[in-house]
């Protein structure tokens, strides 16, 4: 399986009302230097509907402004939809929202 497959499988495992960061991601595929090379992955994502890419968020719980499907505006309001509250400064708290990563839940 290559890279971006294997980014796809863990973004599908992400549950609603919970987020994962890109640096996340690449950790838990084996290959921690790769954060960017994840987003590259959600940016091509050809599942749309599929892997929530929505659920992925950077290390301080922004989102990302190269969201592929309408911009941060449709991330942010998808997220919404699905119980997640932003602060003031449009940041997610990551100790409320951030899957955990440890063996039974990835």
């Amino acid at each position: 399986m290559g890279f971006f497959e294997k980014v796809y499988e863990v973004v599908k495992r992400i549950p609603k009302g919970k987020v994962a960061t890109y640096g996340q991601i690449a950790r838990i595929i084996g290959e921690p230097r790769k954060a960017k090379i994840v987003g590259w992955a959600l940016h091509s994502n050809p599942y749309k509907g599929i892997v929530p890419c929505h659920r992925v968020v950077n290390r301080n719980g922004e989102l990302s402004g190269g969201f592929a499907f309408g911009g941060m505006e449709i991330q942010r309001k998808l997220l919404e939809d699905e119980g997640i509250i932003f602060d003031e400064s449009g940041r997610i708290n990551l100790r409320k929202y951030l899957r955990k990563e440890n063996g039974s839940e990835y």
